[in-house]
């Protein structure tokens, strides 16, 4: 059973060693190399695609306890995905690596795309208060349109509201909320920090905002917005934003035991609205590879808001997380890879993981991801996981020569495999 948390004060700190666990995303591949002291080495061609050892490394993520796995990579012209392990325990069904996938907050770099459209329109300026736009929805007007994208805003997280507990994650599984009820939500949490200080605090609650801007900006739901000027854009087709708790078919179950607090459960059945514009959409690792793509060569905002999304600022995953900042940009995350740098955002629903990204000029992409989360009997093929992203982005070679290096960093305390009240 679970302990619920005691209320804090705004600004104190929710963390502490003891609730430090293992992870694997938000900034994953940042903490793990850096820990080690892999420094990134010179842009270079990317390698061709091994795809025995591709699959040699992604058929270790179930064998550490990961339910399944799928990834996708694709490097010039070639062209890789696979599968490994089960997508449905009950029955045996395997993985299959076209099978839709919720994406959590990588669903952030979607919206943050879609404010950068309006920025390049002139309809939206980044350093202008929220309060232009949203007049009376934030109490601090102090807080900006940046602050929003990078996580500097310090507003509260919404989710250590709504999942308190380990029986909390049922109880909400068919729960709707609307954005004014996530975002009163994230201001009931209290702020973690004066708006612009740095570093900044991850949260969610910043992109429901984003969200209700897009809204009153171009005059239709963000979710629209983003499927016709985003998705559609950039030539995805299997991307969308859900309009009912059931994935369509195919789709793989979503495995959590909540660290072990009952038997491992599918939540694949979710009401995303708790999510929204921060986290709900669904894709495929092959839409993914499309859109960081279509988004590292310019085809989706202007050269100038892309080089205004990469730059970064210190952001840690929540208080008591300080000794583990990632670069976070507008709606971006710079990993330090030993390849160089790659840009892209993790996702993290309850019973689902991702990763993805590009390398900077986009001639190489990867999309992982796998099908189990908060379950200690996994904790192996999550880091297994980690390491088949960093082969799968950077080429095997380099991938298999720095993972041995990276095996001692596995346990990094990251933020989406730590459930909010344990933050």
């Amino acid at each position: 059973m679970g302990v619920l948390p005691t209320r804090r004060r705004a600004g104190a700190s929710r963390g502490g060693p003891a609730r430090r666990m293992t992870a694997i995303v938000a900034a994953g591949l940042g903490v793990l190399l850096a820990d080690v002291g892999l420094a990134p080495a010179a842009a270079a061609a990317p390698p061709g695609l091994d795809r025995r050892e591709l699959q040699r490394t992604l058929d270790e993520v179930p064998a550490g306890g990961v339910a399944g796995a799928y990834s996708a990579v694709r490097a010039g012209r070639e062209h890789w995905r696979g599968a490994a392990g089960l997508a449905d325990l009950e029955r045996g069904l395997p993985m299959r690596p076209d099978m839709y996938h919720r994406i959590g907050s990588t669903t952030k770099t979607f919206v943050a795309t879609a404010v950068l459209q309006q920025v390049d329109l002139g309809r939206i300026r980044l350093d202008d208060p929220v309060e232009r736009y949203l007049p009376g929805l934030l109490p601090d007007r102090r807080i900006t349109v940046r602050m929003l994208l990078n996580h500097t805003s310090h507003l509260g997280d919404y989710d250590e509201a709504i999942f308190t507990s380990p029986e909390s994650v049922e109880e909400v599984r068919f729960r709707h909320f609307t954005p004014e009820r996530l975002v009163r939500l994230g201001l009931e949490v209290g702020p973690s920090g004066t708006p612009g200080d740095l570093p900044g605090v991850y949260s969610n609650t910043n992109y429901i905002v984003l969200g209700m801007l897009l809204a009153k900006v171009t005059g239709m739901p963000a979710e629209r917005y983003v499927t016709e000027h985003v998705i559609r854009r950039a030539g995805l087709t299997r991307t969308f934003f859900p309009a009912s708790p059931y994935l369509p078919h195919p789709h793989a179950k979503a495995y959590t035991s909540v660290q072990g607090s009952f038997p491992l459960r599918d939540f694949s059945v979710f009401d995303m609205s708790w999510a929204g514009t921060a986290g709900a959409l669904v894709s495929t690792v092959d839409d993914l590879n499309r859109f960081f793509t279509a988004l590292a060569r310019g085809r989706l905002i202007s050269r100038e808001r892309l080089a205004e999304m990469r730059a970064t600022v210190p952001v840690v995953m929540g208080p008591g997380l300080e000794d583990q900042a990632v670069d976070y940009g507008l709606g971006l995350i710079r990993f330090t890879v030993p390849c160089g740098p790659v840009w892209g955002h993790d996702g993290g629903v309850i019973g689902m993981l991702t990763l993805a990204g590009a390398t900077e000029d986009g001639a190489r992409t990867a999309s992982s991801g796998i099908n189990t989360m908060w379950h200690p009997e996994a904790a192996a093929g999550q880091a297994a996981w980690t390491r088949h992203y960093v082969a799968a982005i950077c080429g095997t070679a380099q991938g298999e020569a720095d993972a041995a290096a990276a095996r001692p960093a596995a346990g990094a305390a990251l933020r989406d495999a730590t459930p909010p009240w344990e933050r």
